[in-house]
């Protein structure tokens, strides 16, 4: 039980792998959990269904494994399907035997498919029903499952990633960048989460965070076109070890409890703190 232990979704590529990576860098062991364990995965990862992105996506869950590996700690992988509730009910099983407990819960991983993009009259209700499946009842059971022995152990962490587009209107329509109702609508829900869980466990020495990540190119941003320069033409954006470094300092700094019960911004927290990945 000395030994720390995470337990990251969304882990083989983006933003998973990077705090994957950052809390190995501090001392963490981790099990690290997505659809894609080998990288020959393919999957859909068009945002619209008008038009389909099915392909294998750079990176994959035996690859950060073998980077965890590779910065002294100890790694355990596990397959994790948000759709599918045996899955998320076996990956958590995998982490504790993996393990036999764990410390920090990140809910990182998110529905990636048609849906997220598509206008309110041309939202298919099969596809609001996944994507609140995969972001907010999956999460959920992952966190009902976990959070028992954190509280018994009277400490632990939860992070979950949420968005802005769960806090407000999109600037602009789905198909000229902005997003789609079922999405804002499931990070919407989920942000209502860590407020509940510090509320009705108050002085449990368990903290819970929401970290909204701000704009992040990621590897699926990469395949839909976007780039550095087209993310500076409108406004910037972040690589992924920007909030990687902030949910370690959250995991391990006695300052975040500042933050508990609420949303951390990743990017402006980060430049205040003068944070650097590790």
């Amino acid at each position: 039980m000395s030994r720390r232990v995470a337990f990251v979704t969304g882990a083989s590529r983006g933003i998973g792998r990077a705090t994957a990576l950052a809390l190995a860098a501090h001392g963490f062991d981790c099990v690290v959990a997505a659809r894609t364990v080998t990288g020959s995965e393919v999957h859909e990862y068009s945002p619209d269904a008008r038009r389909s992105l099915r392909r294998a996506m750079p990176g994959s869950l035996e690859e950060t494994a073998a980077l965890v590996r590779e910065r002294g700690r100890e790694a355990a992988v596990v397959r994790l399907d948000l759709l599918d509730a045996s899955s998320v009910e076996a990956a958590a099983e995998g982490a504790l035997a993996a393990f036999g407990h764990v410390d920090l819960l990140v809910n990182n991983a998110i529905y990636q498919g048609p849906g997220l993009m598509d206008r309110v009259l041309a939202t298919d209700p099969a596809h609001a029903d996944q994507i609140l499946r995969a972001n907010v009842t999956s999460p959920l059971r992952l966190v009902q499952r976990l959070l028992p022995a954190m509280l018994e152990r009277t400490s632990g962490a939860i992070v979950n990633l949420v968005s802005a587009a769960g806090m407000g209107d999109p600037p602009v329509p789905p198909e000229k960048g902005g997003w789609g109702f079922a999405y804002g609508a499931s990070k919407a829900a989920l942000i209502r989460m860590a407020g509940c869980l510090a509320v009705e466990h108050a002085g449990s020495g368990v903290s819970f965070f929401n970290l909204e990540p701000g704009l992040i190119l990621t590897e699926s941003m990469r395949a839909q076109g976007l780039t550095e320069d087209l993310l500076a033409s409108i406004g910037g954006g972040a690589p992924p070890e920007v909030p990687a470094a902030v949910i370690a300092w959250l995991a391990t700094d006695p300052g975040a409890g500042a933050w508990h019960g609420k949303t951390v911004h990743a990017q402006p927290l980060y430049a205040k703190l003068g944070l650097r990945p590790p």
